[in-house]
C-alpha cells in the first residue's frame, strides 16, 4: 500500500527494514494486482501460507501507522480487498467501506454510524430531559397586556409566534395539565351527599383555587350494565369533577401581568357517560331567557352540539350544573375584586375546549359588569353553527384555538371541510346554495375565533405517522407550541420544554433514536409519574 508525501516516524522503521526474501514476489492483499511469482522450491500450500502470515503482519504495521496523526483522506489510495485469504469467499462490501477489518473512524472521522446523534443533538437531549420544576422569571407584560389577551385578535402575534404570547399559551395548558392530575388521582365522587373538597396542584403558585367544577350527563347507563360489570365504578357515574375556577392572589405577578387574572380550566373526556354525549352530534338550539334583549334575533338562531349543552346544564343529584356554578363563582370574584383591573381566561383540551366556548357565551351574557374573557383551547371540536360563531364575536368574546393539522378531533363534528375552503365557497357563485345548506343541515358546524396551527410533522423528536392519539395528546400539543416559530420555519432548537412527560405518556410515537439515547443517559422514565412541569423558563 502506497501512501503518498507521508513520513514514517523513527520508531516506526523498524518495522519495514527487515524484509523477507523474495518480498516483491509475495501476493499482498494490499494490492492485488500482483501475482505470485515462484523464487524457490517452496510447496503451493506453504506459500499460500507465508503470503498469509505476511498480510497479517500489513495489516498489523498499517494499525499501528493509523494510531499516529495521518495524512488527510484524500491522500490515501487504498485498494479494495476482493478475497479473504483464509476462507478463499468474498469479502462482504454493500454499502460499507473499502477497508472494513480497519479502523476507518480515524480515517474519515465525519462518517457515523446510522441514525448516530450528532454531539450537540445528544447534548439539547439530555437538557431537554433534565430540566426541573425551577420557577423563573418571565417577561413583563405590563400595558401590553390587552393585546396578549386577544383584544386585537391576536393580529401580528402568531405566525411568527411572540415569544411572550408562546408562554402565557403554555402556561394556561398547565393549568389544564392540572385538572386532568387532579381528576385521575382521585375520580370517584360519592352518591350518597355533596362532594367532598378536590385536591388540585396548580402549576403556578400566584394562583389560588377558589371552586370545583362538575358536569352531569343526562343520560344513564341501564342497570344490568351496572350488574354486568359492578367494577366500572366512576366509569359510568352520571356527574364528575370536571375542572376548577382560580384567581392570581400575588402581587408581583398581577403586576407583571397587568391585571389580577381568573382561569377557569376544564379537562376532557374520561367517563363512558361523556364519550355517549360526544357522539350526540346534532345541533339543538340554545335555550334562551324571555327576558334577555341583548340577543338579537339572528343570534337566537344559534345551535350548539347536543351533547356538549346536555354536559353542560344539567343538574346532579348533589352538584349545581356546570354553568349555574361557573357564573356564580365569577360574579362573587368580579365583585370582590370590583375596584381591580381584572381578566377572565377560560382554558380547556378536547371535550374541555368545547365547553370552555359554553363558558365564556354564559358568562359574557350573565355576568354583571364582566371583564375581558379569552379562550385558549386546545385540541378542541367543532362547537355550534355560524350563528352561534357570530353571537360569540358580537359579545366581543376573544378565541384562540390552538390546532394540530394532524388533529382528527378538530375537523368533527360536521361536514369534513376546513375552514379556508368553507370561506372560500361563500365566496364564489354556489355562496347562496352554501347558505341554504347551512340552515337545514343538521351537522352544519362552525369554528369559533383565531387559529394557531401547529403541525406533528415539525418536531424532530416524535414520528411522522405518529397515531391520532398522540396527536390529540395536550403533552404534545404544549411541546409543539413550545418548538414553534413560524410556519415555514423549522422547530426551533432553543425549545426549553422538557421531554420527560413526552417520553412518558408517548414513547412509542417519539423517534427510536431519542428512546434509546434516552435510555442511554440512565434517565428511569419508568419511575412515579412526573410531577406537573414547572412554567417555562423566559424565551429571552
Amino acid at each position: 500500500m502506497k501512501i503518498a508525501s507521508t513520513p514514517l516516524p523513527l520508531q516506526n522503521l523498524h518495522l519495514f527494514q527487515a524484509r523477507p526474501a523474495g518480498f516483491m514476489c509475495q501476493m499482498s492483499l494490499l494490492n492485488p494486482l500482483t501475482r505470485p511469482v515462484a523464487t524457490n522450491s517452496i510447496s503451493l500450500s506453504e506459500k499460500r501460507e507465508t503470503s498469509t502470515e505476511l498480510t497479517r503482519l500489513h495489516l498489523a504495521n498499517l494499525e499501528k501507522l493509523l494510531q499516529k496523526p495521518a495524512a488527510p483522506p484524500n491522500q490515501l489510495d487504498p485498494q479494495p480487498l476482493h478475497k479473504d485469504s483464509k476462507n478463499n469467499g468474498p469479502m462482504e462490501n454493500k454499502g460499507k467501506g473499502r477497508l472494513e477489518g480497519l479502523n476507518l473512524a480515524r480515517l474519515w472521522p465525519a462518517v457515523k454510524a446510522p441514525e448516530q446523534m450528532s454531539p450537540r443533538n445528544f447534548n439539547r437531549l439530555q437538557r431537554l430531559l433534565s430540566k426541573t420544576n425551577e420557577y423563573s422569571p418571565r417577561n413583563n407584560l405590563g400595558s401590553r397586556w390587552r393585546e396578549y389577551h386577544g383584544s386585537n385578535h391576536w393580529k401580528g402575534l402568531l405566525d411568527p409566534l411572540d415569544e411572550n404570547l408562546r408562554r402565557e399559551v403554555v402556561r394556561y395548558g398547565e393549568f389544564v395539565q392540572a385538572a386532568y392530575q387532579s381528576f385521575h388521582s382521585n375520580p370517584t365522587m360519592s352518591e350518597d351527599g355533596p362532594p367532598s373538597p378536590h385536591q388540585v396542584v396548580l402549576p403556578d403558585k400566584s394562583y389560588k383555587l377558589t371552586k370545583s367544577l362538575y358536569a352531569t350527563s343526562s343520560i344513564g347507563l341501564p342497570k344490568w350494565v351496572d350488574d354486568m360489570a359492578p367494577d366500572l365504578g366512576w366509569m359510568t357515574q352520571r356527574s364528575s369533577w370536571i375542572g376548577y375556577v382560580a384567581v392570581c392572589d400575588d402581587k408581583r405577578e398581577i403586576q407583571r401581568m397587568g391585571r389580577r387574572d381568573i382561569v377557569i380550566a376544564l379537562r376532557g373526556t374520561a367517563t363512558c357517560l361523556e364519550w355517549a354525549e360526544n357522539v350526540r352530534a346534532q345541533l339543538v338550539q340554545i335555550q334562551e331567557d324571555n327576558d334577555d334583549n341583548s340577543i338579537d334575533k339572528t343570534q337566537r338562531q344559534s345551535k350548539v352540539e347536543c351533547g356538549f349543552l346536555s354536559l353542560y346544564k344539567t343538574r346532579g343529584a348533589h352538584v349545581p350544573s356546570l354553568a349555574e356554578s361557573v357564573v356564580e363563582e365569577i360574579q362573587r370574584l368580579v365583585d370582590l375584586y370590583k375596584d381591580e383591573t381584572l381578566s377572565i381566561t377560560v382554558t380547556g383540551h378536547s371535550l374541555g375546549a368545547a365547553l370552555a366556548l359554553l363558558v365564556a357565551d354564559e358568562i359574557s351574557r350573565r355576568a354583571l359588569n364582566v371583564p375581558p374573557v379569552a379562550v385558549f383551547s386546545f385540541g378542541g371540536p367543532r362547537v355550534g353553527n355560524k350563528a352561534f360563531a357570530n353571537r360569540m364575536n358580537a359579545q366581543n368574546v376573544k378565541v384562540l384555538r390552538i390546532v394540530n393539522s394532524q388533529d382528527v378531533i378538530t375537523k368533527v363534528p360536521g361536514i369534513f371541510v376546513g375552514e379556508e375552503l368553507d370561506q372560500k365557497l361563500r365566496n364564489t357563485r354556489v355562496g347562496a346554495v352554501v347558505d341554504m345548506l347551512e340552515k337545514n343541515m343538521p351537522l352544519d358546524y362552525s369554528h369559533v375565533g383565531t387559529e394557531l396551527r401547529v403541525d406533528t410533522k415539525m418536531s424532530p423528536y416524535l414520528k411522522p405517522n405518529a397515531d391520532m392519539a398522540c396527536c390529540h395528546d395536550l403533552e404534545a400539543y404544549l411541546h409543539l407550541v413550545d418548538g414553534f416559530l413560524a410556519s415555514d420555519v423549522p422547530f426551533r432548537a432553543n425549545a426549553k420544554r422538557s421531554l420527560g412527560r413526552l417520553l412518558q405518556d408517548q414513547r412509542s410515537n417519539v423517534k427510536k433514536l431519542y428512546t434509546r439515547k434516552a435510555k442511554a443517559l440512565t434517565l428511569n422514565l419508568e419511575r412515579d409519574r412526573l410531577p406537573m412541569s414547572g412554567c417555562l423558563p423566559s424565551p429571552t
